[in-house]
């Protein structure tokens, strides 16, 4: 049996070192056998058609691969044993080594290959001579010569094999080399029945020549029978590989192992040392250029098949076919030292019309084997399953993508963010944090509703990008949805997480240009870090999420999650269903603080609060009802149910001659409904109350928040008549220049800047300047937190003229108010048309 390979991966110089003293030894076998044996050259004509048969059967009848190595069983054994019987020793070397190389110049194989299987031959055949000659001679056909003709075959064979295993080893590695030697088994029992059935042409002729007719026939026959068998053979081994790779294709395509699956299966389906997948860039999916080598693990990203063919399958979309049986001759690959690829097919993949790119071939395994024109339906075949498989695989990775992923920003979503900090925690090293930020964008709904969701989606964009560009490599931003961004990664404490925050805040908060728009853009940031918030993510993404809202009380700040925070979401929870009974069974009520003129001290009306006064829970704090109110639908009931009472109030009002005016709060939702003003007119008219009695206050975010959503609502409100004040102001980051286009007449100044004039220079220069330029304005200044004399004298100083605190009176119920009334009142001071004045609380 011969063997044939592919296996010359270093320089074929080094072949040589085998061919040499494999040659020396042919020479010196045949050089003593001529002087043992009989020199003389006789019996010409069996010799000649000897040496024909040698080289008829040197044809290997049955191909098979094995790893890199293509075999090929021949049945040069049977004219051996003839040889060895009937011919003199010299005339078998001669004839076999000439036998050997017309059989190599037929497959044109390499130089140093060519010389190294013709030393072989040579080597091997003078041993076996050599060997003949020690033993006894042969007489007859009988069981004696048998033995003799079967250690000269022998002989051959272990020469061969010691051969190959020592050119394998010197050319690749002790493994190639012990591969080969495992393959020695097969060889000789091969190598025995061709023996035998030597024996048994030898025992027919030496009986008559005429059996050699019987012989012929017998041959022809078996040869017609091997063709059928070997054509059912080899469909038999293509249908079991499509079907192993069809299955193959449909269990790897959902795990992102197909290209594995498919390139191995498609290299032993075709018998080719290189299959190669090609899927040009397309989308975010990058270009794949992978090839699967024979005793290569895994896939490489190099590629034996000329450009030229991939191009030409890919732009013709038709298969390529190259190679000595389809009658071109290949170039040189692109590097010089890869292989010469001696024949490849590359076939098109499909998806509807288009070519998604290509699938190929290169090498069929064997010297003597070629990919034959009966291949590429195969190959068309597999490849029209791995187009559609590739595309399902595209399909599924694409949904996978999406289900993790923001289609807006193209950020992880909260799923994907959820996973990070699940494995962030599983590898926390001890004394460092897992942290996780929450950035909720301000007034991005006033955005929409004024500028439109174009507008909001760039300002969503934008705020995506300045996280993904500003934050650590080794930190995952995500979307958690909505106005909200994730940020997570490791850090030393959770002073640095909010030392990170408060950075990436600023980064946010610079302006950002949208064609002729610039907007302020501003966030409130959460910070939760494990261990100290949460040992999972689930309670980490919870925590996160209270102290983003906690932050959002006081605009753009930064708050990190305390144990207080829980409790007051946990009963923020449970008040909704309370307040809706409460509103049911006016359990709530309305208290009242007066507004106070600071020269003479005269009361010129009260703000109305609401206040509840829960059964179970006791006061509730009106922040936390009115976002309960927010959140459920009830704000519109809670805010008619505070003007009702303010209004029924300021109609009852009957002391000191005077009417009582009256303010009520309203939360910037409130400017969004469009019903809203006719529910104040209708109100007005039903309680009789004039217009002008009535302010409504709206915090400074609320009507300045940077679009023009507010202003229809308030022009309308203004057209009633009603008052309009901007409450809180300072807080933010408005200026009065900005109040300018609003229509309102009123600016209250935030208590945290009053209450700091008399200890803060800053404080008191504030409200100096917003006191001064609201006057230039024409808008009247009410100062709020007035609790002391201090604080007073300064407020009249620079010309405040209202104010309202605790120096004056806390709220109170009204009956209380009217108590308060009659006892603050100065008798001397009352004149007919003029408000009465109030003595200062001590």
């Amino acid at each position: 049996m011969a063997r044939r390979g592919r296996a010359w991966r270093r320089s074929s110089d080094h072949a040589w070192f085998i061919t040499g003293p494999l040659t020396i030894l042919a020479i010196v076998c045949a050089t003593i056998t001529g002087l043992i044996a009989d020199p003389a050259f006789g019996k010409w004509p069996l010799a000649a058609a000897l040496l024909v048969a040698m080289v008829v059967v040197g044809m290997p009848v049955l191909n098979f691969v094995v790893r890199r190595q293509s075999f090929g069983v021949t049945l040069t054994e049977i004219p051996l044993v003839l040889a060895l019987f009937l011919l003199p020793p010299l005339t078998v070397v001669v004839i076999y080594t000439i036998a050997s190389m017309l059989t190599q110049t037929r497959h044109r194989f390499a130089p140093a290959k060519f010389w190294f299987n013709v030393a072989k031959a040579a080597a091997g055949t003078s041993l076996a001579v050599l060997v003949l000659q020690g033993l006894p001679p042969m007489r007859g056909v009988g069981p004696g010569t048998w033995l003799i003709l079967f250690t000269g075959v022998a002989s051959v064979i272990v020469m061969s094999l010691a051969a190959v295993v020592g050119v394998h080893t010197l050319l690749q590695s002790w493994h190639a080399g012990r591969d080969a030697l495992r393959s020695a088994p097969p060889a000789l029992l091969t190598a025995a029945i061709n023996a035998s059935i030597g024996l048994m042409i030898l025992i027919a002729v030496r009986t008559t020549w005429w059996s050699l007719v019987l012989v012929g026939a017998l041959a022809a026959a078996l040869v017609l029978v091997y063709r059928s068998y070997a054509q059912f053979f080899r469909q038999h081994r293509t249908l079991s590989q499509m079907y192993d790779l069809t299955r193959a294709i449909g269990e790897r395509g959902q795990d992102g192992t197909l290209v594995d699956a498919l390139l191995g299966r498609v290299r032993a389906l075709m018998q080719a040392e290189y299959a190669t997948l090609w899927l040009p860039a397309q989308g975010r999916h990058p270009e794949v250029l992978l090839t699967a080598r024979v005793d290569d693990p895994g896939l490489l990203d190099v590629v034996h098949t000329p450009a030229a063919l991939r191009e030409s399958a890919a732009k013709e979309g038709r298969t390529v076919a190259v190679g000595r049986v389809f009658g071109v001759e290949p170039g040189q690959p692109r590097a010089a030292n890869e292989a010469k690829v001696k024949d490849a097919i590359v076939v098109p993949l499909r998806s509807g019309q288009a070519v998604i790119g290509t699938l190929e071939v290169a090498n069929r395994l064997s010297d003597v084997g070629h990919f034959a024109p009966s291949d590429i339906p195969v190959f068309e075949t597999v490849a029209a399953h791995a187009a559609v498989a590739l595309e399902n695989s595209r399909l599924v990775d694409r949904l996978r993508h999406d289900a993790n992923h923001d289609a807006l920003t193209k950020l992880p979503n909260r799923r994907r963010v959820t996973a990070a900090v699940v494995e962030a925690v599983k590898i926390a090293a001890p004394g460092e944090v897992v942290a996780l930020l929450l950035f909720d964008v301000d007034r991005l709904r006033q955005v929409n509703e004024s500028l439109g969701h174009a507008a909001g989606d760039k300002v969503l964009v934008e705020v995506a990008e300045r996280l993904r560009t500003c934050v650590p490599s080794s930190a995952l931003v995500g979307r958690a949805g909505g106005d909200e961004f994730l940020v997570t990664l490791r850090l030393e404490s959770a002073e640095a997480a909010l030392e990170l925050a408060g950075q990436l805040r600023e980064q946010i908060r610079d302006e950002m240009v949208f064609d002729a728009l610039t907007l302020d853009v501003d966030t409130a940031v959460g910070v939760a870090v494990h261990p100290d918030h949460g040992s999972d993510a689930v309670t980490l993404l919870q925590r996160v999420d209270l102290a983003a809202t906690a932050a959002k009380s006081v605009p753009g700040s930064v708050q990190l999650y305390n144990p207080a925070l829980e409790s007051r979401s946990l009963r923020r929870l449970g008040l909704a269903a309370d307040l809706r009974r409460a509103l049911d069974d006016g359990e709530l009520e309305v208290y009242f603080q007066p507004k106070v003129t600071l020269r003479d001290r005269r009361l010129v009306g009260v703000e109305c609060l609401a206040r509840w006064e829960h059964p179970a829970h006791g006061t509730v704090a009106p922040e936390d009802f009115v976002a309960v109110a927010e959140h459920t639908g009830q704000l519109g009931r809670l805010t008619e149910f505070v003007l009702r009472e303010s209004l029924r109030r300021s109609r009852d009002w009957a002391h000191g001659e005077q009417p009582l005016a009256v303010a009520v709060n309203l939360a910037a939702r409130t400017l969004t409904d469009q019903h809203f003003p006719a529910l104040v007119r209708d109100l007005l008219d039903e309680y009789g109350v004039p217009a002008q009695r009535l302010t409504l206050e709206i915090t400074e975010a609320g009507v300045l928040d940077g679009t023009e959503r507010p202003i229809p609502t308030l022009l309308r409100l203004r057209d009633l008549g009603v008052r309009l004040s901007v409450d809180d102001f300072g807080t933010g980051r408005s200026s009065l220049a900005q109040l300018r286009r609003l229509p309102v007449h009123e600016v209250k100044v935030d208590r945290s800047f009053v209450q700091g004039m008399a200890t803060d220079p800053g404080d008191l220069a504030i409200v100096n300047a917003v006191v001064t330029l609201s006057q230039q304005f024409g808008l009247t200044v009410v100062a709020e937190g007035v609790e002391s004399e201090l604080t007073l004298e300064l407020l009249q100083d620079i010309g405040c003229e209202i104010g309202q605190g605790f120096l004056f009176s806390r709220p109170l119920p009204y009956e209380r108010l009217e108590a308060w009334f009659g006892a603050q009142v100065d008798p001397e001071t009352i004149s007919a048309g003029e408000l009465p004045r109030l003595r200062v609380v001590p």
